[in-house]
Parts: C-alpha cells; structure tokens; sequence
C-alpha cells in the first residue's frame, strides 16, 4: 500500500477496543470515538468469559492482565433453589487446552484492560463524541462529528452496540427484540467455598446464579419474567433483588445479605438481535452487539463481539482491496458461527419461560460449546 489505510471506529466496548488494537498493531491509523465521557470504565458488575473470548483476548496481548485480574476455573454446577448440589460438569476449554474453560472477572476491570492497549496502540481517542453525519462515495466515508470537526476515512466500523445509531443511519432496520426474561445482577463479596459458577433453576426466579470474579469477589444474578421499567423506581433496585435472591439456599443467604446499595444492583432486559444478509453498507461495516447480540444464558455476548474484531481486522490486514466481496466474506464467516449461538441463546430461555422440564440443556449447551471451540 502506498500511504496507511485510515480507520474510524465507533464505539469503545469489547469489540471497538478488540479491533482497534489489532488494525495498529498492522500499522492502519486509527481514530476511535465513544459517546461516554468515562469511556465506560465503571459500567458493569461482573462477566464470564469462555475460552474462546479468552483466545482473542490472548491475541490482543493482554491475557496475562486478564489472568491475573479474573478468577478461573473449569466446571459449572447445578443445584436445587435451596442450594443442593445435583449435578456438577466440566466445562470443555473452547479456547483450547492450554487456557482455563473460563475465567470470571469484573466487567469494570476488562475494560480498563482494553482501554490501557487502546492507549498503548497508539490510535487517536476522542472521548464524550459521537458521529453525526456519514457521507459515504466509492473511496471512503466523509464524517462529521458531534464536536464540529470533520475527517475522511477509508473505513468506519460501527461499534457502537445494541442501540448503534450507525445501524440506522445507513440503513439496516433489523433492531433488537426482548425475549421476555430480565436479569439483576450485582457484584457482592465471594463467599467461602464459591470456585465455579452454580446455577439453580427453578424458585421464584427463571435463574440464580454467580461467578467468582476474582479472590474476593463475585457477581450474582437472578432472571425473571421482564417487567415494564418504569415500574421499578431504580431506588427500589436492591429491594427487588434481595426479595427474589432471599429464596435460595447454599451461599445465596450470605450474598443476599449483601445486596443494600441500589446503585450497585443493574436490571436488563434480554434482547436478540441477528442482521440478516449483511452487516455493511458501502464503506461502513457493523461488528459486536450493533450486529447481534443474544441473551448472556451461554455467555456469549463477549466472545462473539472479540470474535468479529479478530475476524475483520485478519480481512483487512490480509487484502489491498476493501470491497463489497470482502465484507460479504466477513458477514458469511461470521453468521455461521453467530447464528446458531443466538438461536440456542434465545431457545435456553425459552425454554425457562414455557416450564419445559424434559428439555435436552446439556445437550444444546454441550453442541454450542464443540462448535466453539473451533477457530472463528
């Protein structure tokens, strides 16, 4: 190439961070916007990352930070609601054999790992920005930010998540839809004996479960039917989980004790979203959650989002000629692999929702966690 390719890429979650960091490492100039002041540095309690979030996040180079800052482990439990241990499986290491089948960490600490690569890469940050107006022609996308300027790219990547406005902005309508379920979580202090995530199904909730995010800590869910939000007022947040956690037994009493501040309790609805036949448009092409997005019942949303970044920065840096073939060939890898994630995401729930008893889980999980751990 005669000059370097130039990049915009919007938004700075998982995906945004994930495929910034490798477009510098190929030497491309790269300009990253995020709408939030803080860069989303305290946003979020916990999250679980499988190992095939962790094998991108070992190709990005920070996999020693997330070793050391998360807590691992290899196997899932399944009790009773009052906390009975009935069955417990050994997770299959989807980022293969030399990393931990997973790895629990607060969300918080992830993204200010990413957030330091970001930093180190070199690329260009403007934070508290966002893009207004994408002029798009055969070369590149003019772009005009909320803060006046203006810049030419050659490519824009819309990482800008489940509500991308850059989604809309070029014209794919596909938008996320709620399935139904809501989850709280919160992060609360580790109780003894808490080494692996335990889920128990049943009780006044769809789901109860935590996972040990570091030596000391944990984050803790439960999953009910969806609720209209303003029915909730945000200071009743810890009332509303502790009401619901307060029913399961094992290590839930010792957690639920430790629900008080509203402010630390988050509630989400789950939504799907898949956008069918392509995710770009011209020179603007979609990665992470502004793509798909599926609810976290596989713990997927992540390692999908890390995926997509891996995959197009590979296309990028391996062609001279960035053009509708190559973001097809990116929609058709990835798509394959999405799909049937969001679709068994989506019928896990479902299955909760509608009481279905005799429902072969195991299997569904077991089938989406071989399929995982081949290369994306």
């Amino acid at each position: 190439m005669s000059r370097a390719r130039t990049v915009l890429v919007i938004g700075g979650g998982a995906a945004g961070n994930a495929v910034t960091i490798f477009l510098r490492r190929a030497g491309l100039t790269v300009d990253l916007i995020e709408a939030k002041d803080d860069w989303n540095a305290t946003a979020g309690s916990g999250i679980t990352l499988q190992g095939n979030a962790l094998r991108v996040l070992r190709e990005l180079g920070v996999w020693e930070q997330v070793e050391a800052s998360g807590f691992g482990f290899g196997s899932v439990g399944i009790t009773a609601p009052d906390g009975t241990v009935l069955h417990v499986a050994r997770d299959l290491r989807t980022g293969g054999d030399d990393l931990p089948a997973t790895v629990g960490m607060q969300r918080p600490r992830l993204q200010q790992i990413l957030i330091d690569a970001v930093r180190a890469s070199g690329a260009q940050v403007r934070l508290g920005t966002t893009a207004e107006i994408l002029g798009q022609d055969a070369d590149g996308v003019s772009v005009r930010f909320s803060d006046g300027r203006e810049s030419r790219y050659d490519l824009v990547i819309a990482a800008d998540g489940l509500g991308s406005s850059t989604r809309g902005a070029i014209g794919i309508t596909d938008r996320p839809e709620p399935t139904g379920m809501a989850i709280w979580r919160v992060a609360a202090p580790r109780p003894a004996g808490v080494i692996r995530t335990d889920l128990a199904y049943g009780g006044p909730a769809y789901i109860a479960g935590y996972c040990p995010t570091g030596d000391t800590t944990i984050y803790a869910y439960v999953v009910e039917a969806n609720r209209d939000r303003a029915s909730i007022p945000p200071e009743t947040y810890a009332d509303e989980m502790r009401r619901l956690a307060s029913a399961y037994g094992g290590h839930w009493p010792e957690i639920t004790a430790s629900i008080t501040d509203p402010a630390k309790v988050n509630y989400t609805w789950f939504d799907r979203l898949l956008v069918e036949g392509s995710w770009h448009r011209g020179r603007v092409v979609l990665v992470g959650d502004a793509a798909h997005c599926c609810p976290p019942t596989l713990a997927q949303g992540a390692a999908l989002s890390l995926e997509d970044a891996w995959v197009l920065a590979q296309l990028l840096t391996a062609s001279d000629t960035w053009d509708d073939a190559l973001f097809q060939a990116y929609y058709e890898r990835r798509v394959a692999r999405v799909r049937p994630v969001v679709e068994a995401s989506v019928q896990i729930g479902q299955w909760q929702l509608d009481g279905v008893r005799d429902a072969d889980m195991p299997g569904l999980m077991d089938r989406m966690m071989t399929m995982l751990r081949e290369l994306p």
